[in-house]
Order: C-alpha cells, then structure tokens, then sequence
C-alpha cells in the first residue's frame, strides 16, 4: 500500500473539514471491508484515510412510533439481529445478513453498502422499497437525500464534496415484504440479481440490484400491480425497465430470466404470507 495520513475525528465538524482539505485523496472509513480491499489492489490509493468510528452519535440505531435510523458505523450483523427491524422490517435485517460471512458483517456497515453505490449492494434495494432517507452532514450543514436520488451511477453518489451520510432512516411501514438474492453459492458472494418486493399500506414496491449501474425501483411494474394487471404483462414490463449487462457472474440473458423468475415467486410468497413486517 502507498503510505497515507491516519484520522480518527471526533465529530462530524472534524471529519467533514478533512474531506476537504484533502479533497479527492481522503476516503472515509467506516467498516474497511471495501477500501481496505481496494486499497491492497491498488485501486484506490488514499493520500488520508479518516475514521468515522469515533464518532460516538455514528454507532447507534434509535427508534421512535414512526421510524427507525440507523447510524453510519452500526454493522451489519447489528442491523440484522436488531428486534424491531427484525418486526418491522423481516425483509431488510435478511439482506443484511446475506452479506458476506458473519466475519464480513461484523465490520460492513451498512451505510457503506450504500455509499460504495454498487449496483448489487444487497441492502440498497429493501431501502429503496421502503422509500429511505439518508441524513446527511456537509459544510454547508444538514440535509437529507431521498435514497432514490441518491445513487448515479456504478460508484458514484449524488454526494457533494465534504459531505458524509450520518446515517439512514425508515418509516415503519405496515405490509409484506420479501426480499430475494440470487448468488452462485448459497453464502458468501455477491449478488447474480437481487429483489425486494414489498406490498405496503399505499401499493405495491419494487426493487432490484444488479440488474443497471444502479439498484433500481420499477415505477411502471409498480404501477402495473397496483391496477391489478395480468401476471405476464407484469413481468415482461419488468424486464423493460431493467438494463442488465454480461459479467462474470452472469450473463445478460440469465438476469433478464431471473428478474421474471424472482417477482413471480415474490409475488407467490407474499399471497402465501411472506415475510410479514
């Protein structure tokens, strides 16, 4: 590794202004499990690596009657074993156990899931059904991003410079989810195509990952369920509204496939009473 500078800021103030002050050279770290692995292969190389693990507000998930957030540093294991995501939300506290090893996820965060902006982060697409919040803090103060204006492309966030996600908040939404990865291996890999489906209280939500640069909602299908429309116009609108590519995983041909497999089988376990949130 090329030698870089070492911060370990004590508030968002301290950490915010090193982003700055070193400007694209500085990365954040919050669990490691990505940028440390960059960093080895020579793709990525810091000039500052600033850990946000100091910052005692970043650990925690709270909870009120309406929502629940999720801090910057909390782990993956924490999001997935936590009591009432594990209610409220059975879907996401699945897709952050299916990251992984139980090793992995007790560094990953899930906020660095999001903010690596993969198109197959597993946590990015029960988020997006949920229609999430990320709580942002910058130079220019506080603000908040919708998750679905949130990703732009493969790595690339819609982040200014100087700014760091705080963290990530979701409305306790009645209904049923279910979310579904498709791997090579049973465990530890990453993503073919993964999906949320989710019937909440407003209608249908629909999600995929690894199926465009960015995880993706399907307004159209969404739109298509909700009017209560023939199963097979449903999923050859949901194949429209994908994009997906030719990788080392799998071929254009097999997500196309598995984007209609996936929500005809999602749609088969919620009638049954799927994952009930």
């Amino acid at each position: 590794m090329r030698p870089f500078e070492y911060f370990r800021p004590s508030s968002l103030k301290e950490a915010s202004e090193l982003l700055v002050r070193y400007g694209d050279g500085g990365h954040l770290l919050n669990g490691g499990t990505d940028l440390i692995v960059r960093m080895r292969d020579g793709l990525t190389l810091p000039s500052a690596v600033i850990d946000l693990k100091g910052i005692e507000q970043l650990s925690r998930i709270r909870e009120d009657e309406e929502s629940v957030y999720i801090g910057a540093t909390v782990n993956l294991n924490q999001v997935g074993r936590h009591e009432t995501i594990g209610k409220s939300f059975p879907y996401l506290a699945e897709a952050a156990l299916s990251v992984g090893s139980k090793q992995v996820r007790n560094r990953a965060t899930c906020i660095g899931n999001l903010c690596n902006a993969s198109p197959l982060a597993d946590t990015a697409t029960p988020l997006m059904a949920l229609d999430a919040v990320l709580e942002v803090f910058g130079p220019e103060g506080e603000r908040e991003i919708p998750i679905r204006d949130f990703f732009v492309f493969v790595r690339k966030t819609s982040l200014k410079p100087g700014e760091i996600v705080k963290g990530v908040r979701v409305t306790k939404t009645a209904g049923q989810g279910v979310f579904t990865k498709l791997a090579r291996r049973k465990e530890v890999d990453l993503s073919m195509v993964c999906m949320t489906l989710l019937k909440a209280e407003d209608g249908w939500r629909l999600s995929y990952g690894a199926v465009a640069p960015t995880p993706v909602r399907l307004p159209k299908t969404e739109a298509l369920l909700n009017q209560g429309a023939a199963l097979e116009e449903v999923l050859s609108c949901a194949v429209s509204e994908v994009k997906p590519i030719d990788d080392v995983r799998a071929s254009r041909e097999y997500r196309l496939e598995m984007v209609k497999v996936m929500l005809k089988r999602g749609l088969e376990q919620i009638e049954k009473g799927g994952a009930v949130s």
